[in-house]
Parts: C-alpha cells; sequence; structure tokens
C-alpha cells in the first residue's frame, strides 16, 4: 500500500546496530527508507554496517554518544549535509540496570535516565527544527511496559520510560501543529542480547523462573521478537499514521490486558 512506503524518506534509528533498533532500520529500509544509525563505539558501528550488507541494505553509520548534546548536534547536521534531512527518528538506544533501589546509587540511576530519557529528548531537539522547515516529521520513542507497570529491581529503567511516554506525549501536543507526528513503541518482554540472561536454561534444562513467568504472564504464551516490532514501526513512520499522534502502542503479546490464570 502506499500509505505505507518510505521511499525517498531518511531514518536515523538511534542504538541500531542489533536487536531492536536493528530489526526497525531493516523494516524501514524494506519499506524504501535511507538508514541512518549511530551507536557508541567504532566496532559496533562496524558490526552494524556488517550486518545491513548482509541484507542487501547500503546503511549510514556513526560514532555518537546520544547522552552528549554538542556532539548529537554535531551528528545530526553531518547527517544533514552528508545523508539529507531527517524524515523518521526512532529514538532506540537505551539501557537497564538490574539492581534493588536501595543498592542502586544516585550515579547509576542517573545513567539509566540520561541515556534512557534524556537523550531522547537530545536528538528530538535536534532533529524538529529541520522538520518544522521540511514541513513533516515522524518521531518514535521506544517506551517500554514498564511505564505502565513496576516490577523488582527496574526503578530507574521504569522511571526513565515513564518519563519518554509523557515526553512522547508532550512533543506531540508541542510540534502536533508543523505536521509532526510524535509516538511511542511500548515492547513487551523481547528476546534480545539484553535479555538474553533472563532466558538462560538452567543446569537440568528446564527454563529459568523469569523465562517461565514470563511466558506464563504473556497470552501469546511466549516472548516477542524484534521482528513483531516491524510493522508497527512502519505503521507510525509512515503516512498511514498522519492522525496518529502521542499514542504509545504497546506490542506485548496481550501481557497488559492480563491479570492471570485463575489459580485452579
Amino acid at each position: 500500500m502506499v500509505n505505507f512506503s518510505l521511499e525517498g524518506k531518511v531514518a536515523l534509528v538511534t542504538g541500531a546496530s542489533y536487536g531492536i533498533g536493528f530489526a526497525i532500520a531493516t523494516a524501514f529500509a524494506q519499506a524504501g527508507a535511507t538508514i541512518v544509525f549511530n551507536d557508541i563505539k567504532q566496532e559496533l558501528v562496524d558490526k552494524g554496517l556488517a550486518a545491513y550488507k548482509e541484507k542487501g541494505i547500503n546503511a549510514h553509520g556513526y560514532v555518537c554518544d546520544v547522552t552528549n548534546e554538542e556532539a548529537v548536534n554535531a551528528f545530526v547536521a553531518q547527517v544533514e549535509k552528508e545523508v539529507g534531512v531527517i524524515d523518521i527518528l526512532v529514538n532506540n538506544a537505551g539501557i537497564i540496570k538490574r539492581i534493588p533501589m536501595c543498592d542502586m546509587t544516585a550515579a547509576q540511576f542517573r545513567q539509566v535516565i540520561d541515556v534512557d530519557l534524556n537523550a531522547p529528548f537530545i536528538v528530538s531537539k535536534a532533529v524538529i527544527p529541520s522538520m518544522i522547515k521540511k514541513g513533516h516529521g515522524k518521531i518514535i520513542n521506544i517506551c517500554s511496559m514498564m511505564s505502565e507497570l513496576g516490577r523488582e529491581t527496574v526503578s530507574a529503567y521504569a522511571a526513565a520510560k515513564g518519563g519518554l511516554k509523557m515526553l512522547t506525549r508532550n512533543i506531540a501536543s508541542e510540534y502536533g501543529e508543523f505536521n509532526i507526528q510524535c509516538n511511542g513503541i511500548g515492547p513487551g518482554y523481547i528476546a534480545t542480547p539484553q535479555t538474553a540472561p533472563l532466558r538462560e536454561r538452567q543446569a537440568d534444562g528446564s527454563r529459568h523462573p523469569f523465562d517461565a513467568f514470563i511466558v506464563a504472564k504473556t497470552p501469546a504464551a511466549r516472548w516477542g521478537t524484534p521482528e513483531d516490532l516491524m510493522g508497527p514501526a512502519v505503521f507510525l513512520a509512515s503516512d498511514a499514521s498522519n492522525f496518529v499522534n502521542g499514542h504509545v502502542l504497546y506490542v506485548d503479546g496481550g501481557i497488559l490486558a492480563y491479570i492471570g490464570k485463575q489459580p485452579k
């Protein structure tokens, strides 16, 4: 369908050397977009470029720390000069620290907030002026179910993602009049390198207790995959979502809708 085409668009996906960001950028490329991504180290950028090349995608990779406002402004200016004005931004770069709140230092808490909340603010602020000049733009923030649910050991992550949900709504409110749509995707539990420790098989071959818990808690009865996010991301990046603004689309296998099975 024409409405889902991204032909002629330049898409920046932060932290997209692998995982969710890589899957989303791959989907954008398949829909016709030119792909730009960054990572914090050259070796990660090189690995990403090689992975895109294997899929026949000529991506543009850059080293940039998205928590550094000066570096981000220079990066965006370089992309605009070398590739073109950014039509689509996906704020995907993120970290998580699984530490009980009372064991977490303030510095560790700030680091998570810096990457997961401040960075999307910084990158969005850098691309919005050119989107306004161009007369359109799409911003997709990778949010989380943890903006809706609580769980032990992820206080900093949940706080950051809750803030990102509200940043999403406020960008939509402030810049919607300029034909800029800002929405979020809230992944459920996705099988990525970041969640691999939670899915490790036990010595006796049984599921990790958390793995079993999540499968039982999810109506789809499985973990999500990065590929599950491809369609929703293309929708939010395309003209098909031009009247969708300030929304977080949860791609979670139904976990937020489910209270769990009644005990027998």
